[in-house]
């Protein structure tokens, strides 16, 4: 296995030819243009490769790795090439376990956007503790899922501890405002997790249970978000949030991973506020609703995304409530330019994999708020113009 210092990359980024990795790769390309990481444009084409290189307007002499996950040769040989694999290949639960167990076995880092609980802890049960044998560090949900939320309760907790002397032991992260798209890679990542749960009934309680990433450990009952309601202290109507399955489950599992900072009986739930009165009621029911299918009659394909207007026109405002049984509260903000999944995803999964550079934790299978915690907050602040701020 080649030593980490002696390899020719910091960071490669596989799936540069699909839609999302375009975007990781473009913003490599120009907000380091001239400094920053060595680092490498990887795919199944040579030829899509070098046209996603000039379309993007990478320099010329950006390398180009030819890897596919069904040739586990070119998965190992890419995983020793670089120090940090940035992967955007999925749905991960079809394509993501070749390179995963390519990276364990090299002890290289890797970072990756996915949203599929069922496949994560299948490879936290099967990998984790060769992860920890080679040194080799693995970021799940490395974008909107889940970073802003595992961050923002992170930055809150510790918040709320120098404030008030503990962590709050109920949070609720809720979405104040969102514009952005689907694309067709999370449609595809929806329909493979219901064919998965189809052939194994056993991935049913992962997927409901917000423990579902932290083996051996559950408690306490967790309100779920799942009906409409009105919250008294933030004077709207709440509706069921569609990535708080994935969300919950990170959050927990950073604190379970760090040793239950914010508490052991920690509650936390997430959904999307609407407005005050019968409007913002009848808003919130309409969401409930449309989250049934919330791709509509025709889901995007897979390579489909926003429009580059409809990327940087694109925002989030997530605002977490920290909670007492005194009444004491606490909020943090956490705001983003840029569509959501996209836009500021393409940064934040960019921005994972630098900070991955510098990181001294221990190897596993980790979140990158356990992994990275307040290192990546500052980088997020500086680079991808996100905020983080407790608001009074």
């Amino acid at each position: 296995m080649t030593a980490k210092s002696d390899r020719p990359f910091d960071i490669v980024v596989y799936g540069a030819t699909g839609y999302t990795g375009r975007l990781v790769a473009e913003y490599l390309a120009h907000h380091y243009k001239g400094a920053g990481p060595k680092w490498a444009m990887a795919g199944r084409s040579k030829d899509k490769l070098a046209e996603v290189r000039d379309l993007i307007g990478a320099p010329a002499n950006t390398p180009l790795i030819v890897a596919d996950s069904d040739d586990p040769a070119s998965m190992a040989a890419l995983a020793q090439s670089t120090r940090v694999v940035v992967t955007t290949v999925g749905p991960y639960q079809l394509y993501g376990e070749p390179l995963l167990k390519a990276c364990v076995e090299a002890g290289t880092d890797y970072a990756d956007l996915c949203g599929e609980p069922g496949w994560m802890r299948e490879m936290i049960d099967r990998y984790d503790a060769a992860a920890k044998a080679s040194g080799a560090r693995i970021s799940f949900s490395s974008g909107f899922d889940s970073i802003p939320f595992d961050l923002g309760v992170l930055m809150l907790q510790k918040e709320a501890t120098v404030r008030f002397g503990s962590p709050a032991p109920r949070v609720k992260g809720r979405v104040r405002a969102m514009k952005g798209t689907f694309s067709g890679g999370t449609a595809a990542s929806l329909t493979a997790t219901m064919k998965a749960v189809a052939k194994n009934p056993a991935l049913i309680p992962i997927l409901q249970s917000p423990f579902g990433l932290t083996p051996g450990f559950e408690r306490p009952a967790q309100p779920m978000g799942l009906m409409p309601e009105y919250d008294e202290a933030l004077g709207k109507w709440a509706a069921p949030f569609i990535m708080a399955t994935i969300n919950t489950k990170n959050v927990h599992r950073t604190n379970f991973l760090l040793g239950h900072p914010y508490g052991a009986d920690l509650r936390y739930d997430e959904m999307m506020l609407t407005s005050a009165g019968e409007i913002g009621e009848k808003a919130a029911h309409a969401v409930g609703e449309m989250l049934k299918n919330p791709f509509g009659a025709k889901p995007p394909k897979p390579g489909e995304g926003p429009t580059p207007e409809e990327r940087e026109t694109g925002h989030y405002d997530v605002v977490f409530v920290g909670e007492y049984p005194d009444g004491r509260t606490i909020r943090y903000g956490v705001k983003g330019r840029y569509d959501p999944g996209y836009g500021s995803t393409s940064r934040m999964i960019a921005e994972t994999g630098i900070a991955l550079l510098d990181c001294q934790a221990a190897g596993g299978i980790a979140t990158p708020g356990a992994l990275l915690g307040e290192a990546l907050v500052q980088r997020l602040r500086d680079h991808a113009e996100i905020t983080f701020a407790v608001e009074d």
